[in-house]
Formats: structure tokens, sequence, C-alpha cells
């Protein structure tokens, strides 16, 4: 399951469940895909929340990238979500929200408690 306070989600694409975290390396990725001076300017893209379709191709191909999952934007693009266009900007929010720090979407999975919360 994934951990959200590691700026973790996990996403259903083509049936299959994966995990996605945009880490340093797929940030910087983002920023020279965007053309974003640095990460100040890059967040200030995204809270503009005018994003084009393959702005969340980038956002969502980064985040399997920086999960460690060897996918190019290509393979990425001829992915199927269940809920199509409304799913991918979905997952493409969840995931900046949760790389920035933003509350999850309502909805979205919790992570399970600390065993010392439990």
């Amino acid at each position: 399951m994934a951990n959200a306070k590691r700026g973790e989600i996990d996403a259903t694409l083509d049936g299959k469940t994966f995990r996605l975290c945009l880490t340093l390396g797929a940030l910087a990725e983002l920023e020279s895909g965007f053309g974003a001076s640095d990460l100040v300017a890059l967040a200030g893209r995204f809270e503009e929340r005018r994003l084009a379709a393959r702005d969340i191709l980038r956002i969502i191909g980064c985040g399997l990238r920086g999960a460690g999952h060897d996918i190019s934007d290509e393979e990425v693009a001829r992915m199927k979500v269940s809920g199509g266009l409304a799913d991918y900007v979905r997952i493409a929010a969840n995931l900046l929200a949760a790389t920035f720090g933003d509350p999850p979407e309502q909805g979205a999975p919790a992570n399970p408690p600390t065993p010392q919360d439990a």
C-alpha cells in the first residue's frame, strides 16, 4: 500500500495497480519537461490547474518512473483507466497533492494506522 507521507499513491492503469511517486529525480524531469526554473515555479504551474493532456501524461509517467517502473511516456499514453479522462486527472492531482503536501482527494484510500496508533 502506498505511503502518502512519502509522497506515494497507488493507481490502477490497464487493470493493474501501480505505485507512483515523484522523487527528486522525477521532479527534476518535470522541471525540465515543463521548462520550470525551480520547484516553486513548477508548483506554481500546477496551482494554475490548467493542464493539457500531455502534461497529465508526463506527470503520471514521471510518477511511475519515480516509483521504479521502467515505463516510457509513450507506454503510459497507451494505458487505460476505468473512469476515462476524469481518472487520469484524479491520478495526476492525487500524485501532486501527495508530493506537495496537500491532503488527498476525498475518497482516496488512507494509509493504514501505524502499529502504535492501532
